[in-house]
C-alpha cells in the first residue's frame, strides 16, 4: 500500500470518528488477492457523520469477525457502525421492532422470522435491482434471492433481505488414510455412494456412523438426511411445497425420501452398532468411529460444524476430509446443496442502511471474512484462493457448483413440526416404525395447527 493511500484512508477514518486504517484486518492494496477496486469504489458514498446500528446473533469470536468486515464499510464511507450481538436475537428483534425502536439493520439466521416481520410491516424493501443482482451474481442465485423475498403488508412480494454467510450441510466425512488402505475412491454419484456402502460390507467393514441423539432435540440429524434425500429424489418445487405444507408429509414423494434415509440407517450391516443404535447414539459421539483402529465406520454425513467433535488435533484435509453428498445420476436434478445462512434486512429508512446493502454486494465485503475463518459464500466474483484454509475453499467450491440451494427445511416449518413432530417421527422411524405411518403422524400434527 502506498503512503498516499494510507494517509487518505487514515484521514477519512479520523474524520468519521470510527474505525481507522489501523483497525483494518488487511491493509488496502497490500495483498493483491483481494478485490481492492471494489473497496475503493465504496469511497464514492460519502456518508461522514451518519450512524448505522446493526443487531445480529453473532457473539464472541464471530462478533470480532463481523466487526472486522464492518470496519471496511466504516473507513470507506465514514459511517459510524455499531454492531450488537445477542444470544436471544430472535426474541430481541421482535421486541425492538414492535416497540418502534428497531436497529437499522438486522441479521436473521432464519428466513422464516424475517418473513413474519416483513408481513407485519417491520422490514423495509431493499432497493430496486438487488433481487436481480443476487440472481445474477450468486451461484444458484434464484434460490438465494427467494430466501429474502417475502410478502409485505401490501400483499405483494418484495426483496426484503440480502443473503450473506452460508453454511453447508450436504457433506460426507471420511478418513483419507482409511480409504487409501482399503482402495476406496470418493463417490461422484448417489449410485456410487450406495455401491461403496455395499462394497465396504462385502469387505468385512461397516460403512456408516449415524447418531440421532441430542438431548431434547433428539432426532434432528435425521431431518437433515431426509431433506437431502428430498432434493435428490424430487424437484426443488416439490421441496418448497413440502416445507409450506402444500405437498403433504404423507405424500409418496416424502415417504420415498424417508425410506431412502432408511436404506442407509435401518440396515444392521450398514451402521456401526447396528440399526438399533442409531436413535440412541449421541450425534456428537457418532463420528468417533471414523478414527478408531480398525475403523468402526468409513462414512459420516453431517454439516460443516462436525469437526468440533472430532478427536483433538485432527487436521481437516489430512486426518479427515469430506466430499459432497452426491446426487443421483439418473434423476437429472443437477447438484442440489442443503444448508443454511444469514440474511441482512433493513428495519429503517436510514440511507446508510441502503449503502450498507450496496457494500454487501462488493467482493471485499466477502473476502475479508473468507480470509479468516468460519465463512463461505456463493458469490461468484470473489477470489476462492483467498479462503483462510483449504476446508473452507472446498466448501465454497461446493456452493459455487450448486445448481440448487435449499435452506434446512425443518427450520422453515412451524416449530411444532420442524422442531417437534419431525424429530420424534424420525426417532420412531429409526426404531423400526413404518415410514408411511410416521409420515401420517407428522401430517396429522400439522393438520392441527392453525
Amino acid at each position: 500500500m502506498t503512503k498516499t493511500l494510507f494517509l487518505s484512508v487514515a484521514t477519512l477514518a479520523l474524520i468519521a470518528g470510527s474505525a481507522g486504517a489501523q483497525d483494518l484486518k488487511f491493509s488496502p492494496g497490500a495483498d493483491a488477492r483481494f478485490d481492492w477496486a471494489s473497496y475503493e469504489a465504496l469511497k464514492s458514498m460519502d456518508l461522514k457523520g451518519q450512524k448505522l446500528t446493526v443487531l445480529g446473533p453473532w457473539l464472541s469470536a464471530d462478533k470480532d469477525l463481523v466487526e472486522s468486515v464492518l470496519a471496511y464499510f466504516e473507513v470507506a464511507t465514514g459511517v459510524d457502525v455499531r454492531y450488537s450481538g445477542s444470544d436471544s436475537f430472535e426474541q430481541q428483534i421482535v421486541i425492538d421492532a414492535e416497540a418502534g425502536s428497531p436497529p437499522d439493520v438486522a441479521v436473521f439466521p432464519q428466513p422464516g422470522l424475517a418473513a413474519d416481520l416483513a408481513k407485519k410491516g417491520h422490514l423495509k424493501p431493499l432497493a430496486e435491482g438487488v433481487e436481480g443482482w443476487i440472481k445474477a451474481n450468486y451461484a444458484a442465485g434464484d434460490s438465494w434471492a427467494a430466501y429474502g423475498n417475502y410478502t409485505g403488508p401490501d400483499g405483494q412480494a418484495h426483496q426484503y433481505a440480502f443473503p450473506y454467510k452460508a453454511d453447508v450441510k450436504s457433506l460426507v466425512w471420511y478418513v483419507p488414510e482409511n480409504f487409501e488402505d482399503a482402495g476406496y475412491e470418493v463417490p461422484q454419484t448417489m449410485e456410487d455412494l450406495k455401491t461403496l456402502t455395499e462394497q465396504i460390507v462385502a469387505d468385512g467393514g461397516t460403512p456408516w456412523c449415524i447418531g440421532l441423539g441430542s438431548g431434547g432435540a433428539t432426532g434432528w440429524p435425521a431431518t437433515d438426511w431426509v431433506e437431502d434425500m428430498m432434493l435428490r429424489l424430487n424437484t426443488p418445487a416439490d421441496y418448497d411445497a413440502w416445507v409450506q405444507n402444500d405437498l403433504k408429509f404423507d405424500d409418496p414423494k416424502v415417504i420415498a425420501a424417508i425410506e431412502d434415509f432408511g436404506w442407509f440407517a435401518r440396515n444392521d450391516a450398514f451402521v456401526s452398532g447396528g440399526a438399533g443404535a442409531v436413535a440412541s447414539t449421541d450425534f456428537r459421539d457418532s463420528p468417533k468411529g471414523l478414527f478408531t483402529s480398525p475403523p468402526q465406520c468409513y462414512l459420516h454425513r453431517q454439516a460443516s460444524f462436525i469437526p468440533s467433535f472430532f478427536p483433538e488435533g485432527t487436521v481437516i484435509g489430512q486426518d479427515a476430509d469430506f466430499f459432497y453428498f452426491p446426487a443421483y445420476a439418473d434423476r437429472d436434478l443437477g447438484q442440489p446443496v442443503l444448508g443454511a445462512g444469514t440474511m441482512f434486512a433493513k428495519l429503517t429508512d436510514n440511507p446508510a442502511a441502503d449503502a450498507f446493502i450496496t457494500f454487501l454486494q462488493s467482493p471485499i465485503a466477502h473476502e475479508v471474512w473468507m480470509a479468516q475463518t468460519g465463512f463461505v459464500t456463493p458469490y461468484k466474483a470473489v477470489n476462492p484462493d483467498i479462503y483462510g484454509d483449504a476446508t473452507l475453499k472446498k466448501m465454497g467450491d461446493i456452493l459455487l457448483n450448486a445448481t440448487t440451494f435449499r435452506f434446512d427445511g425443518s427450520d422453515l416449518m412451524p416449530g411444532a413440526i420442524g422442531a417437534g413432530a419431525f424429530w420424534t417421527g424420525m426417532v420412531d422411524y429409526a426404531g423400526g416404525k413404518d415410514a408411511a405411518a410416521v409420515a401420517q403422524a407428522i401430517q396429522a400434527t400439522w393438520d392441527t395447527l392453525k
